[in-house]
């Protein structure tokens, strides 16, 4: 029906555009937010009048508020209240060895914080929901600090530290600038602020670091450096991002393995370390007087022409346009070759940390640009800050559960150490490194070991869920598409998770440990987020909190898994041993006798073999890897990283999010369709009604192919049958056991059927075509005898 013309113009104003944007930028000049991770704690800045209100975000968790005088004099009546409890668990957090409660001491003896025999303010307990909030008002200035203190979780108890939020607003909000600069992250040499429309060249020695910050937010700046021992014998070469793209294969460098910075002779100048934004620019120029010369803006500032001048007091001659890294600078390189810009992703108090490779002289500007979205329409300033070569600051980037959600950096699991001895090779994955590959044992052959022998690979950056209350059970069958008041104690099932739609948020396995208590193990946060909001939606009786930081897992897999497990695996009587272990279930134990390390054994895998994956407390990561490689090392056991999983897995036809399925996949489009068990779950469940319609009317189907030849294919090759693309891959490998090229794909269910013959489209999707054919799916063990043997 088409609508009345009224209906879409109507007289008036015009409407202001109303984007909804991530909630960083709908802060007000007087708002702060903050998050204080379970089991940390955070010291901020308060004056009188501000107004504190302390989130319980996933319930359940308690919480010590102190706050002290500007001389560091600890008195809770600066919050208006009066403390009643010694604060225990704040002190107890500060005994860790983690840099994050390293950092916090720090804070504490800077503004000389004395908290031994303090008193705190108790905050929430077991039963509070998520949700749960209370407020303060500052009657004077000084410190607050906040703690969510927790100590090491009880797998059974379940009694996980979960994450604190402190909404901040501020009787004075500040004068200048949206937003309050973040702390430094170390005590700074430098503290340059790099004024709107300006530019400043600044010396940096070799090893000390560099932070750029975006102070409000989506504001774009131009980096150059030059090596400052060329610069004394009269060489210009600066860092040069053809180069720089060249060496590192990346369209520009990331904190890991790709991550240096080089000029033209190949000198390495920069090493990004840590970075929380990851969208920047090493295409474009910094913008040039031609640039607003030729869109009608003659006589506009720009960064090429500040840095000439910032440059000049080094002798640097001066350059119509500069080539240069544009941090912040949102570009892209669309289907049909154009270059697009758009609005920075950076928001405020975002930034790249580099280290200093040699000494450099350098420069970095706050772009001019107010002709377009590359600064948000609104160009503001930049902070830069350099700290001194003896710090230390781990390789990260930023992670987000949600856009909304605070960034967390990336961190090291509970057996990275262990598992850096070994290598060097290390792919960020969802806020964790991760190892991918081994110099002594590559991806094929740690594949055979898992198919003939055993492997330890880290698979610790799953999300763990506790999912614990009266109403656990029924907010479980509610969300999953599995019967989940079929599942017995101690029993695990694998189970997909909709959107109304149909459209899968996440696959993952579920723990029962007692009548109202799960633990739900995915790939994505989105698993926990969307549990959360269900469960406030119904008005249900269950907390779902996060325990991923408290759950490391190490997977033993191979048929030689078995007898590995049962050398270090000791279990109570009314715990099953490890050989009376079924498949999908699992176990509570310890490693080293009674008395040693606790650990959850659960018989599931990855590869599609006879597997077990032992989970621990970080604080046990060593002691637990040890002993699987010691028990390991007469079975001949390798490690196993994600490229050789990745093997395994496709073989075995295991899927993966964001290859194999996403939200506009179904179960029965992703090849799980065993795990919507339509006729005999007869509870209503989240997509329920979509899943009937999509099973009875099919439009694709997932199917495993055989590839002729041994042209390497990957994920979003299409798939054609003449002219017409039917289809695409999904993931592909070339299988060591049968020496050919097998993937999975999804095909327009006309073209399904064994046998079909379709050609995979390279390159245009058309000059280039490799034969394939619809075979079984999966390709190796469909009847899973291997793992359950």
């Amino acid at each position: 029906m088409l609508l009345p013309p009224e209906t879409l113009f109507r007289p008036g104003p015009p409407v202001p555009s109303r984007a909804r944007r991530a909630a960083a930028f709908g802060l007000g000049p007087a708002d702060e937010r903050h998050s204080v991770p379970g089991g940390g704690a955070l010291v901020v800045p308060i004056a009188a009048g501000d107004r504190l209100e302390i989130v319980n975000d996933e319930g359940g968790q308690r919480c010590e508020l102190l706050a002290a005088h500007p001389d560091g004099r600890v008195d809770c009546a600066l919050l208006g209240w009066r403390a009643d409890r010694q604060a225990d668990g704040l002190r107890a957090l500060l005994s860790g060895a983690e840099a994050s409660l390293r950092r916090l001491r720090k804070a504490l003896e800077t503004r000389r914080i004395d908290l031994s025999g303090a008193m705190a303010i108790g905050l929430f307990g077991p039963a509070s929901r998520a949700g749960e909030a209370v407020s303060f008002t500052a009657q004077g200035p000084g410190w607050a600090i906040i703690a969510a203190p927790g100590a090491a979780m009880d797998f059974e108890r379940q009694d996980t530290a979960t994450p604190l939020s402190l909404k901040l607003t501020r009787a004075n909000p500040r004068a200048t600038g949206r937003f309050a600069l973040p702390d430094p992250l170390a005590d700074p040499l430098l503290d340059l602020r790099i004024a709107s429309a300006t530019a400043q060249a600044y010396v940096v020695k070799a090893g000390e670091f560099i932070q750029i910050l975006d102070v409000d937010g989506r504001q774009c700046t131009d980096f150059q450096c030059f090596d400052a021992r060329k610069l004394d014998r009269g060489i210009q070469n600066p860092l040069d991002v053809t180069t720089t793209r060249t060496l590192m294969g990346h369209a520009y460098p990331n904190p890991g393995l790709h991550a240096k910075y080089y000029d033209q002779d190949f000198t390495p100048l920069v090493e990004v370390i840590q970075d929380t934004c990851g969208r920047h620019d090493a295409f474009a120029m910094a913008c040039a007087s031609k640039y607003y010369d030729d869109i009608g803006y003659p006589g506009h500032a720009n960064c090429s022409d500040n840095f000439n001048a910032a440059l000049a007091d080094h002798g640097v001659a001066p350059r119509a346009g500069w080539m240069a890294a544009n941090f912040f600078f949102n570009t892209a390189i669309d289907a049909h070759g154009v270059m697009i810009a758009d609005e920075p992703w950076s928001r405020p108090g975002d930034y790249v940390l580099m280290r200093a490779l040699t000494d450099l002289v350098c420069v970095s500007s706050a772009c001019p640009d107010d002709t377009s979205a590359a600064n948000g329409w609104n160009p503001t300033d930049i902070h830069v800050r350099s700290y001194a070569a003896t710090e230390r600051f781990q390789r990260a980037s930023a992670w987000r559960a949600t856009p909304d959600a605070e960034p967390i950096m990336t961190r090291e699991t509970a057996f990275h150490e262990n598992f850096a001895a070994l290598t060097r090779d290390f792919i960020e994955y969802k806020g964790f490194w991760l190892p991918n590959s081994f110099p002594e044992c590559d991806p094929v052959e740690s594949y055979w070991a898992a198919r003939e022998g055993v492997v330890a690979m880290d698979l610790s950056a799953l999300r763990k869920f506790e999912v614990t209350g009266p109403d656990a059970e029924a907010l479980l069958n509610w969300v999953l598409t599995r019967d989940v008041s079929k599942l017995g104690h101690g029993q695990v099932v694998y189970s997909a998770m909709c959107y109304p739609h149909g459209g899968m948020i996440d696959d993952g396995t579920l723990f029962r440990l007692g009548d109202q208590n799960f633990r739900w193990i995915g790939g994505s946060d989105e698993g926990g987020v969307w549990m959360r909001e269900e469960a406030a939606r119904l008005g249900l009786n269950v907390l779902i909190r996060g325990s991923t930081d408290q759950m490391h897992n190490l997977a033993v897999q191979g048929p030689k898994s078995r007898a590995l497990m049962v050398e270090i695996i000791w279990t109570p009587p009314h715990q099953p041993g490890v050989t009376d272990l079924g498949w999908f279930r699992f176990t509570v134990g310890r490693i080293g006798g009674a008395e040693g390390v606790p650990v959850v054994v659960s018989r599931t895998g990855y590869t599609g073999e006879l597997g077990y994956e032992i989970f621990c407390h970080p604080k046990h990561g060593a002691t637990v890897f040890e002993a699987v490689f010691a028990a390991g090392k007469p079975l001949g056991i390798k490690p196993m990283g994600l490229a050789g999983l990745d093997l395994c897995r496709i073989e075995a036809g295991l899927v993966f999010a964001g290859y194999d399925f996403s939200d506009q996949t179904d179960p029965f489009e992703a090849g799980i369709g065993f795990t919507v068990p339509l006729k005999s779950k007869t509870a209503d469940f989240v997509g329920r009604d979509a899943l009937i319609r999509r099973k009875e009317t099919p439009a694709r189907k997932f199917v495993g192919l055989e590839i002729e030849g041994q042209d390497p294919v990957g994920h979003g090759d299409c798939l054609r049958i003449g002219r017409a693309q039917v289809g695409e891959i999904c993931s592909a490998m070339h299988s060591p056991r049968t020496n050919t090229t097998i993937a999975l794909a999804r095909i327009d269910v006309a073209h399904a059927g064994l046998g079909t013959a379709l050609e995979v489209g390279r390159l245009d999707g058309h000059i280039k075509r490799i034969a394939a054919r619809v075979t079984p799916f999966p390709h190796y063990d469909p009847k899973k005898e291997r793992p359950r043997s």
